[in-house]
C-alpha cells in the first residue's frame, strides 16, 4: 500500500502530510484531535539527511505540541550505504534519531511505528523498535538481514540457515516471524482507522517485547535472560 492510500484509509484523505523527497511529515486530524505524522516512502534508504529531518521533525513536536501522539510511517531499504554518509557520521545521524523518538516518549507522547510497506535494518531500528509499539500491515515485508547476507556474517551455509528458518523465527526474515518474536506487536487488518484507534488506547510505555516473544514462542529464552541480569545487577 503507498502512503496516500494509507492515509485516505486512516484518515480520510492525505490532506496535512507534505512529500519532500522520500520524507513524510505533517498534522493530521483523528478522532477529533491532533495527530503527527513522520515517516517515509518510496523504500527511502535512511541517509544522514533524511535521519535528521525525521528527527527534526520529532523534535519540533515535542517543542510546539507537548503531548501530541506521533504515527511513524515506515517504509525504508534501510541505512544508506554511500561513502558520503558514512564519513559524515551516518551512526551518530541515525543514533541521533533513535534518541529523539525515545526522548518523546519519555516525555509523554505516544508514539507509534507503521510498518506500512518496507522496514529493513538501521532504518527499522531507529523508528519503529523504538517506539513505544511497532504494528504492521499483512504485506509488509520486515527483515534485519537476508539469509544470504546472514550467511555471509556467520559463515554458515546458506542452507542450513534456510532450515533454521522453517522452525525458528530468529533466523528468518517476514512479518509473522516478526509477530512471532515479539518486535511487531499487531498485523492492521480491515478497518485501518479501527486498528490505529485501538493502538493508540492500548500502547504501553514499557518494552514487552521479550515476554511477547516468550509468550508466542519465537523467542523462549530473552525474557528469561533479561531478568536474570536485571536479578544480578
Amino acid at each position: 500500500m503507498d502512503w496516500k492510500s494509507l492515509a485516505v484509509a486512516l484518515f480520510g484523505s492525505a490532506d496535512g502530510i507534505t512529500l519532500t523527497d522520500d520524507f513524510l511529515r505533517g498534522t493530521v486530524t483523528f478522532d477529533g484531535a491532533p495527530l503527527a505524522i513522520v515517516g517515509t516512502t518510496n523504500h527511502a534508504p535512511i541517509g544522514v539527511r533524511v535521519a535528521l529531518a525525521q528527527a527534526r521533525a520529532v523534535l519540533d513536536v515535542m517543542a510546539q505540541h507537548p503531548g501530541r501522539p506521533i504515527l511513524l510511517m515506515i517504509d525504508t531499504r534501510g541505512q544508506q550505504l554511500r561513502r558520503r554518509d558514512e564519513l559524515l557520521g551516518i551512526n551518530r545521524a541515525m543514533a541521533h534519531l533513535g534518541q529523539c523518538v525515545d526522548l518523546a516518549r519519555r516525555r509523554g507522547h505516544r508514539v507509534l511505528g507503521l510498518v506500512y510497506d518496507q522496514a529493513l535494518s538501521g532504518g527499522f531500528i531507529t523508528t519503529g523498535l523504538i517506539a513505544d509499539a511497532c504494528d504492521a500491515l499483512p504485506a509488509a515485508e520486515i527483515r534485519v538481514m537476508g539469509i544470504p547476507a546472514m550467511s555471509r556474517v556467520t559463515k554458515l551455509p546458506e542452507q542450513m540457515l534456510t532450515e533454521l528458518s522453517r522452525t525458528n523465527p530468529v533466523f528468518a526474515p517476514g512479518v509473522d516471524n516478526f509477530v512471532a518474536m515479539g518486535g511487531v506487536r499487531a498485523l492492521w487488518q480491515g478497518d485501518l482507522a479501527a486498528a490505529l484507534r485501538e493502538a493508540l488506547a492500548t500502547a504501553v510505555t514499557e518494552d514487552r517485547r521479550a515476554l511477547d516473544g516468550r509468550d508466542r514462542g519465537g523467542r523462549r529464552l530473552a525474557a528469561d535472560v533479561v531478568q536474570r541480569v536485571l536479578d544480578a545487577a
